[in-house]
């Protein structure tokens, strides 16, 4: 993301892993574009957390707060070392008022935020913890039908990653990658998971969840 100096020198703002940029329920009166690293948006219901997002370089977040003028629904935590452009609802109008192009993209992005967050919702919904993990694999794969026609993919994501997409522990995600390796089911790497087989994915979560409901129904 090309971003001037100058305009950083005014809005710019940087973050330490794991720091907190906003809490949840805090006013919010202003928004962030990420120009580097990686944040996470995470919710608390009732005493678990779960991560709703992972936010990388170019994105938009926090903008509901200020849209709204309400309190912030989630918390924002930088993942890595964050650096983002910090606006006002004022700053903000200046701003996109300046590059009208803007707006179009904003509303691309809420569209798409509006689709993600009902996705992620999803997957925070199945109870099986292996069929969580399995599923972010084809959330992450879903808006790559050339992925789907070959039915394998590499996906340039960590343990960790996972983890904060399902909202599992580091441990118990660890664990179950290590049997899909085991099985055949996907292979790990320091920087990346393959998988080989989407489809063979694909319907384990499937069983799993129709197996559950059954056991539900009982």
């Amino acid at each position: 993301m090309d971003i001037s100096e100058a305009l950083f020198q005014k809005y710019g703002k940087e973050f330490k892993p794991g720091q907190m940029i906003f809490c949840e329920w805090e006013p919010g009166n202003s928004l962030f574009i990420i120009i580097k690293g990686k944040v996470k948006i995470v919710k608390i219901f009732g005493k678990t957390q779960k991560t709703l997002d992972i936010m990388e370089e170019g994105s938009i977040f926090g903008e509901m707060a200020l849209l709204e003028e309400e309190p912030r629904s989630a918390s924002a935590i930088a993942i890595t070392e964050v650096k983002v452009l910090e606006f006002n609802k004022e700053s903000f109008t200046q701003l996109i008022q300046k590059h009208p192009q803007m707006v179009y993209n904003l509303l691309v992005i809420f569209a798409k935020r509006i689709y993600d967050a009902k996705r992620r919702l999803k997957n925070l919904l199945i109870e099986d913890p292996t069929a969580r993990v399995i599923d972010v694999f084809l959330m992450l794969t879903e808006h790559n039908p050339i992925a789907w026609q070959v039915n394998s993919v590499s996906l340039q994501t960590t343990a960790d990653d996972i983890a904060n997409w399902c909202g599992l522990p580091i441990a118990e995600v660890n664990s179950i990658l290590m049997s899909l390796v085991k099985q055949g089911k996907i292979e790990l790497y320091a920087d990346k998971i393959v998988v080989p087989n989407l489809k063979e994915l694909q319907r384990i979560v499937q069983t799993k969840i129709k197996s559950k409901r059954k056991v539900s129904k009982v």
